[in-house]
């Protein structure tokens, strides 16, 4: 790892300004899990890494029961899968939560961290999708919001501005008959990405699917939602062969990536078995 200077600005304008100013020779550092690992590694070279540590705006779990939950950037991955509040409202959140990486980074990365990094092997961002989240950024020019979806454009590659740092994730309040699963399948226990992983929404009563929102993520260049599938579970009874069905069209529907963790062919394979046993265990169904 080659020497940099450590910046640590009091302000999230300050640090908006400090990115603006320093260009493609600084990078902003949350949790740092992935950015000194790849520093590490020398697939970067920044002289100047700006420290979001002390930006106190960027922290915190708040939920209202009319405008939904609102993370801030710098909350760690293990601080979402231990709140009451995030377990009671969005336990599908926690869950994913609690599977990410290992208790390391767990216990350091943070969810801010986690997206911009753009990484579509990682959990959150199927998750977030999922829930309908949105991402707050601050910049310059002031504050916007993007949905996770619009946020993640390619392969690592965001719609952050050079100059804009993440402040927050919100999330909608639930509907009360919202339910939600996450799943995820790796090779072998030693990996802490996942290969394949699920998201899906829906609202149920009983077997009846009203309305479902299904992200598939890690086999993909990019989470995105799978409009086919969403259309064919509204308004069904979900049955074995309506799950069956169902895994199937996802399979045929994603644009399955092939690299060294897996073929194109086996992803889609997993991404079948995966879908199957989402929609089975929200369902209530027995898993084949």
């Amino acid at each position: 790892m080659r020497d940099f200077d450590f910046l640590v600005p009091g302000t999230v304008p300050e640090a908006c300004r400090m990115l603006a100013d320093l260009g493609d020779d600084c990078r902003i550092m949350a949790g740092g899990t992935a950015l000194m690992l790849v520093m590490r590694q020398r697939m970067l070279a920044a002289s100047k890494i700006i420290s979001a540590a002390s930006l106190q705006d960027l922290y915190g779990i708040e939920f209202h029961p009319s405008h939904g939950l609102r993370i801030g950037a710098m909350t760690r991955h293990a601080d979402i899968a231990r709140s009451p509040t995030v377990q009671r409202h969005y336990p599908m959140l926690a869950d994913m939560a609690r599977q990410v990486a290992n208790p390391q980074v767990r216990n350091q990365g943070t969810i801010g961290g986690n997206i911009c990094y753009g990484d579509p092997s990682t959990d959150p961002p199927g998750c977030l999708i999922a829930l309908n989240a949105e991402v707050v950024l601050q910049g310059l020019q002031g504050r916007r919001a993007l949905s996770m979806q619009d946020f993640l454009v390619d392969f690592f590659v965001t719609a952050l501005e050079p100059d804009e740092i993440v402040i927050e994730i919100r999330i909608p309040p639930p509907h009360g008959n919202d339910e939600g699963r996450y799943t995820r399948f790796r090779r072998t226990a030693a990996e802490h990405r996942p290969l394949i992983s699920v998201s899906l929404m829906a609202q149920r009563e009983g077997s009846v699917c009203h309305d479902a929102r299904l992200v598939v993520g890690a086999s993909v260049p990019v989470p995105r939602r799978l409009a086919r599938v969403e259309d064919f579970m509204r308004g069904r009874v979900v049955t074995p062969e309506v799950a069956h069905e169902a895994a199937d069209m996802v399979a045929t529907d994603i644009p399955a990536i092939s690299d060294a963790r897996g073929s194109e062919a086996y992803r889609r394979a997993m991404a079948r078995v995966v879908t199957r046993r989402t929609i089975s265990s929200l369902f209530d169904l027995e898993i084949l």
